[in-house]
Parts: structure tokens; C-alpha cells; sequence
């Protein structure tokens, strides 16, 4: 059974916390690959409850993200815990580069543009698509016709073909050469408004905890706390966002901002967070 990560984590909605489910996605994410993909289900309660999240509930969660074929029961020298399994992993490490190496389009970039046709028959392929192509990144041209940054080739072909969707695809290089104001047809496949107002969000919640930050008021285990949720939010925002040229966006784009935002708050928390967490991890 293949499984797609968002399966598992769905997209953090402007003025919501993150699911506990969600967190604990992040969690093996940062720190069960360095644990030989194995997290025990008593460190995995301890983290939770230092972000604020009780044991029923965590239980709750790991049981439905076990349904889901997310997490996978496994014992290390019989203690009881859990790892991601193989395709779940594969996706987190793909997206590695997305959420920590980002990259950003420029005018002279072309575009990758994917043409799909799905027979009526198969309308659960079709739906699946759109939901691919959307956590991508990608932006809707015309019924069929959906567009991203050149960049995203490889991502968006590995993650077609690890759904089964590939044979249902064209993809093509292409450059906008006429008709139209491609500043303004941006504006037309993509929702920057909603992107934006996410954007806004993650500032105004996280700017202030990386003030706290920098004047050493954090200790490791309140960097823990505010690292984990922080990035819950934030690793779901640069797949809404492909990586568009600065210059076809709006003035001011907020993007950047948050951009910087997360690049600072991961250097000042990622490192005491990590602490924090192995001695949860190997008490």
C-alpha cells in the first residue's frame, strides 16, 4: 500500500493548531530518522505532553495514523514503539529540500506545464491528480491543464509515479511568449490572497518567539515546544507555494518575509529543540 504523507497531515487552515496527529508526523520527521526510523510510544507521550498534548490523545492518534499506514508498530529490544513506514518516509525526505532548501523561480526559468486526461471511467484518478498536483504546488491554467516552476520537474514527476498517476500525464518545458500579462494571469492560477493571509499568519504567531529567541529567554525545552508547532504550520506553506518569481507576484510579498522568518527561527530553535528532545527520546 503506497501512502502519501498528507494522508496524514492535512493542510494547517488559517487560525487552527495543528492537529495532534500532525505533530506527531513532524516529530518522526525530525527525530525518529536519527533513531534508526524508531520512536518508542512512551518517549513519543513524554514530547507530546511538552507541547501540550495529553496521553488519551496522543494515543488516539498514533492509532489512527497506524490505520492510515503512516506509522508501523515495530519493538526494539522489546519495547513497543513505531516507525514511518517506507513510502511515508520517503516522501519526508523528499520534502527535506522543499521545507529547509528552498528555492525560488526568476523571469528567465521556464515553466513546467502538465496536461492530464483521465477517461470517466476512472473519475477517482482524476480527483486524485488534482489533490497531487495541488499539494505541489501547482497552479490550474484550464480544466486539464495545471502549471509550476521548471524546478519542481523531478518532485512532481517521482511523486506522480509513486501514486500510479504518471500514465495519465504529459508533462512539458514551456515559456509564456504572448498574450496576456503573465503578472496578471498569476494572480488567475494560483490564490494569492489565501496564500498571502497564511503567510501573515505564521508572522504575526512566530515573530515574536524569535525576539524571545535572541534575548535568551528560551530555555531548551520552551524552544522545544515552540519549534515542534512552528514547524508543523510552516512545512505545509512552501507546497502551496512552488517557488514563483518575485517579480510576477504582488508588491511587498509577505512570502519572503515569512521565508526569512522560518530560516531564522529554525537556526535559533532547531538546535535546543533537538536537545530537548533526545533526552525525552532516551530517558
Amino acid at each position: 500500500m503506497t501512502v502519501d504523507l498528507s494522508e496524514a497531515d492535512t493542510t494547517v487552515s488559517r487560525g487552527t493548531e495543528p492537529q495532534p496527529r500532525q505533530l506527531i508526523v513532524t516529530l518522526f520527521g525530525l527525530y525518529a530518522r536519527g533513531e534508526r526510523n524508531w520512536l518508542s510510544v512512551a518517549s513519543v507521550v513524554r514530547m507530546m505532553d511538552h507541547i501540550g498534548v495529553d496521553g488519551p490523545s496522543v494515543r488516539s492518534s498514533i492509532s489512527r495514523l497506524k490505520r492510515r499506514n503512516v506509522l508501523l508498530s515495530a519493538r526494539h529490544d522489546g519495547v513497543a514503539g513505531y516507525s514511518l513506514s517506507q513510502s511515508v518516509l520517503d516522501v519526508v525526505n523528499e520534502g527535506d529540500s522543499r521545507i529547509f532548501g528552498r528555492r525560488r523561480a526568476t523571469l528567465d526559468d521556464n515553466f513546467l506545464v502538465l496536461v492530464f486526461s483521465v477517461p470517466e471511467s476512472e473519475r477517482d484518478k482524476r480527483h486524485a491528480l488534482r489533490v497531487a498536483l495541488t499539494k505541489l504546488g501547482f497552479g490550474t491554467v484550464a480544466p486539464g491543464v495545471w502549471i509550476a516552476p521548471a524546478h519542481t520537474e523531478r518532485e512532481a514527476r517521482e511523486a506522480l509515479e509513486r501514486r500510479g498517476l504518471s500514465g495519465y500525464v504529459e508533462m512539458f518545458d514551456g515559456r509564456h511568449i504572448a498574450f496576456g500579462d503573465l503578472r496578471s494571469k498569476i494572480r488567475q492560477w494560483w490564490d494569492l490572497d489565501e496564500l498571502s493571509a497564511l503567510y501573515s499568519d505564521f508572522i504575526t504567531t512566530h515573530r515574536p518567539v524569535l525576539r524571545r529567541a535572541r534575548e535568551g529567554q528560551l530555555s531548551d525545552q520552551a524552544a522545544f515546544t515552540e519549534y515542534v508547532p512552528m514547524l508543523t504550520t510552516w512545512r505545509r506553506l512552501p507546497y502551496l507555494d512552488p517557488g514563483l518569481p518575485i517579480a510576477l507576484l504582488p508588491h511587498g510579498w509577505n512570502g519572503v518575509l515569512a521565508e526569512d522568518l522560518f530560516a531564522d527561527l529554525n537556526e535559533a530553535l532547531g538546535g535546543p529543540a533537538r536537545e530537548h528532545a533526545l533526552k525525552l527520546i532516551h530517558q
